[in-house]
């Protein structure tokens, strides 16, 4: 039996305003992701990505269209209940990190369990296992500045972790690390997945993160107008000289 949708979005449409004229970001996309999946989007700047990954997390609301994320819908939320969401049902992972520069690697993937008001004891506990699966054992006291960027990363996904999310966003995971460190953050993704069937939907230019997705989207003008296989996207991987052109 295959796994259950954890994320299905259906005639998805967000219209800003510029002065006097709308301006479509989502144009009508449709997506399905299944429990424990990982999925790519792609696309080049303007097309969309972006605003899809805050629709799915409760950051924005559609002009038009539905998104139902382990079988909540968010159109019926108020703003309570989305703040709640947000909290609960989706973990976050930043370009850039978005880590409290003053708290220690524990105190931040500590916060969002504070937030949800478990008790100190149970989140100092959970906060210290969740470090020591993405490997960060020896670091619970460093604060952001004395980590490596790969290393922040993975207290960043240790954080989105935290709350036990039913999907973890990724807004260009590996935008600010070399190769290396994209290699590993990218290992600690599918082995989370493979051994806790956590589900992932990461927008991403990075060629090393579509060889590892299950299948990735490509998005143009708010739609999505290609799907890319994992076999495909391994081959685009291996082309060093190769750009993300190929795969819009």
């Amino acid at each position: 039996m295959s796994d259950p949708l954890m994320v299905e979005v259906r005639g998805l449409a967000r219209e800003y305003r510029h002065g006097d004229f709308p301006v479509a970001a989502l144009n009508g996309v449709d997506l399905a992701v299944r429990r424990s999946e990982i999925v790519g989007v792609v696309g080049p700047s303007g097309s969309g990505k972006s605003t899809l990954l805050n629709m799915i997390g409760g950051i924005d609301r559609p002009s038009r269209g539905s998104i139902v994320v382990d079988g909540i819908e968010l159109g019926r939320l108020d703003e309570r209940r989305l703040a709640e969401y947000r909290l609960k049902k989706v973990g976050f992972i930043f370009q850039f990190y978005n880590l409290i520069p003053t708290l220690s690697a524990l105190e931040n993937v500590e916060l969002p369990l504070s937030l949800a008001g478990m008790d100190k004891r149970k989140r100092i506990e959970r906060a210290r296992s969740l470090l020591e699966r993405v490997g960060l054992e020896a670091r619970l006291d460093h604060t952001p500045d004395q980590l490596s960027g790969g290393e922040q990363q993975r207290v960043s996904v240790a954080r989105a972790l935290s709350n036990d999310p039913a999907v973890i966003l990724g807004d260009e995971p590996t935008g600010d690390l070399d190769s290396k460190s994209a290699e590993a953050l990218m290992e600690l993704i599918v082995s989370l997945r493979d051994e806790q069937k956590t589900t992932f939907v990461l927008v991403t230019h990075d060629p090393i993160v579509v060889a590892r997705c299950d299948r990735s989207l490509s998005l143009r003008d708010g739609r999505v107008v290609r799907e890319i296989p994992k076999g495909e996207g391994s081959r685009f991987a291996d082309s060093q000289r190769a750009t993300m052109d190929g795969l819009y």
